[in-house]
């Protein structure tokens, strides 16, 4: 595997898009990669404010880990992979649900669109 400098998160407030952020700053921390953090609004998270999220992050940032916020609108797994590919990341760290459960029932979650469609690796976090 190739160096990691830049990991992609996106995070949606889930249970498990929380602890992607925290394998995702375990790992940086390791690597000593830099990361970015992309919320996309759509109508499953727009009872959460992206600062609400954002704000909860970055508490558990740790000093030395440079990291920035992204906010996109639109479909979400093409939003991310822009993202991505805009930043040039190396990674993307992801919850395999979020907040869209019954959604993602019906339409596929997020995360296996993202592992399908993406150019670079991907972890999904349970």
């Amino acid at each position: 595997m190739a160096t990691i400098k830049k990991i992609l998160v996106p995070v949606d407030g889930s249970v498990n898009g929380c602890k992607a952020v925290d394998e995702a700053i375990y790992l940086a921390s390791q690597c000593k990669a830099k990361m970015d953090f992309v919320y996309v609004s759509s109508d499953i998270n727009k009872d959460i404010p992206s600062h609400l999220v954002f704000d909860r992050i970055w508490s558990k940032l740790p000093e030395d880990l440079e990291a920035q916020k992204h906010v996109e609108t639109g479909s979400i797994p093409k939003a991310i992979l822009k993202v991505a590919e805009a930043e040039k990341s190396d990674m993307i760290i992801m919850g395999s649900r979020g907040l869209g459960l019954l959604k993602g029932a019906i339409l596929g979650s997020v995360s296996q669109k993202v592992v399908e469609e993406s150019k670079i690796p991907v972890m999904v976090i349970k």
